[in-house]
């Protein structure tokens, strides 16, 4: 079906698009996004950083922005130190006061938010009140293992423009009864880096991450599974029970580079048992943040990525490397014949890995894209004139 174009007049100013990034992983794949609206003449560009980027104990990586020629407008300090289902639940709501005070003061004119994180479902409340439109990137996926696939799913019906990473995601926004005319499949920006970035080499990278690479390597990242029955403590202890037996097995010989788990309930007490376990073993190093650039070429230089991760689903399969895939928080998520789903047991995970380490990912093809998400959103952006005529939504029925 062919895309609707409202247009209501001709630009009399510059349109201002407001980014919201929470995480260090959320502004890697709005990074190239937001450079294309930066370098555009016709757009402005604004920023509100909130969440983790704020935090000492995430790595301060809003600077990370700012380094990288970024103005940001505003920064909503929103996060308790709890991170108990109450604190959380306490840190939207000052996340939806302070949205709802930036986006007075900057009045945008349309709102871009991506994925599921609760930071976004707050801004996505408060545009909503405020009638601004969203565009929201990533609905319609799946995780039945993280209340994330809940925020995605309303995300997506406080918006107004979606832009899905594939077309499985486009029929389910479309089972919401959302508009057609209004779900663009741009594919994943998490591929517009890896075609774009010039990656570290080996030498480089060590010296970046402080860490000698072994004959082995794995890059890990475990996050909290916010629905399942199994803690994830308890599930990340398996993990590490079976790092520790493959270390042994190994003698030593292979790398684990771990970076930290969220904001999520649960997240502070899987970074410090990642931290403990990094205390205890000189073959592994922890990361609060590596940025980008780093975390792409720790990618190409591993042998795996193992973890819980959207990142092995949506970047890992453009390496040609395996991601070993442990429990449900990604569960119902497209993926690449590299991705290897296994239970949160340690020999089922030990087992896992071994595997990786044999399988032949040369042919594998990810399914998110080709590389040019970023350009298209931006096209498409332009195309519409008048964004306030987003704001009235019919209901469609499939």
């Amino acid at each position: 079906m062919e895309k609707q174009t409202i247009t209501s007049g001709d630009k009399m100013s510059r349109q201002k698009i407001c980014v919201v990034t929470g995480t260090r992983a959320e502004y890697g794949l709005l990074y190239w996004l937001m450079k294309e609206i930066q370098a555009d003449p016709d757009l402005e560009l604004q920023i509100i950083a909130t969440g983790m980027h704020l935090s000492p104990e995430f790595g301060l990586t809003y600077k990370v922005i700012e380094e990288d020629g970024f103005t940001i407008n505003e920064k909503i300090e929103m996060l308790l130190s709890s991170d108990t289902p109450v604190g959380i639940a306490k840190s939207i709501g000052l996340a939806t006061i302070g949205f709802a005070d930036a986006l007075d003061r900057l009045k945008p004119d349309i709102l871009v938010l991506l994925g599921d994180r609760f930071e976004i479902l707050a801004a996505a409340q408060a545009a909503l009140v405020a009638r601004i439109p969203v565009a929201h990137i990533a609905g319609g996926d799946i995780t039945e293992g993280a209340f994330d696939d809940i925020i995605r799913h309303c995300i997506t019906k406080m918006s107004h423009l979606h832009f899905v990473t594939n077309e499985s995601a486009a029929r389910r926004v479309r089972q919401l009864g959302e508009d057609d005319a209004y779900i663009y499949n741009v594919g994943s920006t998490a591929i517009d880096n890896i075609k774009r970035l010039s990656l570290l080499n080996k030498e480089q990278l060590e010296r970046k991450l402080d860490f000698k690479l072994r004959n082995k390597n794995l890059l890990i990242t475990f996050h909290p599974v916010t629905l399942d029955s199994v803690p994830s403590e308890f599930q990340l202890s398996e993990l590490l029970r079976a790092l520790e037996e493959i270390s042994q097995e190994l003698s030593s010989d292979i790398g684990y580079i771990f970076t930290s788990s969220n904001a999520d309930p649960s997240g502070r007490g899987l970074n410090n048992l990642i931290r403990q376990f990094v205390n205890q073993h000189n073959n592994a190093v922890f990361h609060t943040s590596l940025g980008q650039l780093v975390y792409l070429s720790t990618i190409a230089q591993v042998d795996a990525v193992v973890g819980n991760s959207s990142s092995g689903l949506y970047e890992v399969p453009s390496f040609k490397k395996p991601t070993v895939n442990i429990g449900d928080r990604q569960k119902g998520r497209l993926m690449a014949a590299s991705v290897i789903s296994c239970q949160p047991q340690a020999e089922v995970i030990k087992q896992a890995i071994y595997k990786a380490f044999v399988l032949d990912c040369n042919n594998v093809v990810n399914p998110y894209g080709d590389g040019d998400s970023s350009r298209k959103m931006v096209d498409i952006l332009k195309s519409i004139y008048d964004y306030k005529a987003l704001l009235k939504k019919r209901f469609y029925e499939v």
